[in-house]
């Protein structure tokens, strides 16, 4: 199925909307105005289609493929047509893989890391398909030695049967099950994220564990309701261990310079369980205080204290951190002092400056990545300008046009196919420099080839230096935005 509409040429002033939608909702909102016009379209539109010349086509996430085509009236045409996943030529790799092969792709990216097969080794999937099973044995005997605890402490005696001590086991395994929901959730949808910047989401795990030990605290007030706040308290501190654990794994093996990451996690487990035990006995003796246990003001001020303690002392550790690796946040810095001092910093100084605490959202100038060809020419949606931008950024593996309508300076960027982590770098670059020298008197075009030009004269010597100031220039984590892209353009 094809959609087609027509797109008017007038040159704009100004370029484009600064509203973002969600890439899947434009494309059915646009399958909804056009769904009729696609019915009424003539039987010769295919023929006039195939006559028109393709400039541009993007590739969405879900397969849909948006063709930007040019007219005999000089007018932009474009054309929405719903691919299969596993049935185009733009296969993702773990397709490849024939014991995968009846998974429906939603459920692959949910389980699987990107890339795979490629990206992992290849005892990965034979480990996990023997380490499911192993794992779900596991569960089965902790919900049945649950129940004999709770029978050992009293829960049930009174009745003289098990019925009572089954009955709690279940309620308390189910809260655990509910709780297990949110390291699913986190470990499925948002696997990519702790590459780029584990001290953040380390900082963030924290933030949600204190969340769900609020619901545990409540339950004193509101013993009622206690599987409800018990289970709310663990889906959040569920969540916390699902940032938690794979955020600190990234760190470890940071620490792991020697390819010693077995030593460097089983000394981390020596100091966590001394720490442990000693955080054991300290609140033992508080709660042994006479009257403490008794107030439960006192009882929650105690803990609001320490956990505010805790929380400090996290981030102290975590901006103790010199990673030597390039995400976005680090990217940043280091660019920035490139084009304004021609130097690089090293990577105490610039993981020092680094905020773990901040959104990208939030970092100025904002970048914006991922960005349809049709929000970037805006309203006017000229032929003009679409060909102008695909001339300048025919050398590059990404298309990037400064928002004008915004008052902070803002960017799009959209990538080809074929970018890597260095297209990336090289787009934050172009985006420093366009921030710092950017006339808004001047034509946009002329001061986007000058940024290239710039960038072209400047860029090698960029990664000299960060060679020279330690960087790890091998190991980029500055991730490649796969939600749509740009996988034909001719001018």
């Amino acid at each position: 199925m094809s959609i087609s509409y027509s797109l008017q040429i007038p040159f704009p002033s100004r370029i484009f909307p600064s509203r973002r939608k969600s890439i899947e909702k434009r494309i059915g909102n646009l399958q909804t105005l056009h769904s009729s016009k696609d019915q009424q379209r003539p039987e010769n539109d295919g023929i006039n289609k195939s006559q028109d010349q393709v400039i541009l086509v993007e590739r969405y996430g879900s397969g849909t493929i948006k063709r930007y085509t040019l007219d005999d009236d000089l007018q932009i045409r474009t054309f929405l047509e719903k691919h299969d996943a596993t049935s185009n030529d733009f296969q993702r790799s773990y397709l490849s893989d024939p014991k995968l092969s009846w998974l429906p792709d939603v459920l692959k990216d949910f389980i699987l890391p990107a890339g795979f097969p490629g990206s992992v080794s290849d005892d990965y999937l034979q480990y996990m398909f023997l380490q499911f099973p192993t794992n779900v044995t596991g569960w089965i005997c902790h919900t049945l030695v649950t129940s004999t605890l709770l029978k050992a402490v009293g829960v049930g005696s009174f009745s003289g049967t098990t019925a009572a001590a089954s009955a709690a086991a279940i309620r308390w395994v189910s809260k655990d099950g509910i709780g297990a929901v949110g390291r699913l959730l986190i470990g499925g949808r948002f696997g990519n994220l702790f590459d780029d910047d584990p001290k953040q989401w380390r900082m963030y795990a924290d933030f949600i564990g204190s969340a769900g030990s609020i619901f545990d605290l409540t339950t004193q007030v509101y013993p009622a309701y206690f599987l409800p706040l018990a289970s709310l308290g663990n889906l959040a501190k569920a969540v916390a261990r699902g940032l938690k654990d794979p955020s600190f794994r990234v760190i470890q093996n940071h620490f792991a310079i020697s390819g010693n990451l077995g030593q460097v996690a089983a000394k981390e487990e020596v100091w966590e369980v001394t720490a442990q035990l000693l955080g054991l006995c300290l609140g033992i003796l508080i709660l042994d205080t006479p009257g403490l246990v008794k107030s439960y003001p006192v009882l929650v001020s105690t803990w609001a204290s320490t956990r505010l303690l805790h929380l400090w002392l996290r981030y102290l550790s975590l901006s103790s951190l010199r990673f030597n690796t390039i995400n976005l946040k680090r990217a940043r810095i280091l660019v920035k002092s490139h084009v304004l001092h021609s130097r690089v910093p090293g990577c105490n100084d610039c993981n020092r400056e680094e905020n773990i605490l901040s959104w990208q959202r939030f970092i100025k100038p904002r970048i914006i990545f991922g960005v349809p060809m049709e929000e970037m020419l805006g309203g006017g949606r000229s032929t003009s300008m679409l060909k102008t931008l695909l001339k300048i950024y025919a050398r590059e593996k990404y298309i990037l046009m400064v928002n004008q309508l915004q008052k902070d300076f803002e960017v799009f960027v959209s990538f080809k196919v074929g970018a890597t982590t260095v297209s990336v770098l090289r787009c934050v670059w172009q985006t420093y420099w366009l921030h710092e020298k950017l006339n808004v008197s001047e034509n946009i075009f002329d001061q986007l080839e000058r940024s290239l030009f710039e960038m072209d004269d400047r860029f090698e010597d960029f990664i000299k230096q960060l060679d020279k100031a330690g960087w790890d220039t091998h190991q980029i984590n500055l991730r490649v935005p796969k939600e749509i892209y740009i996988i034909e353009c001719s001018v």
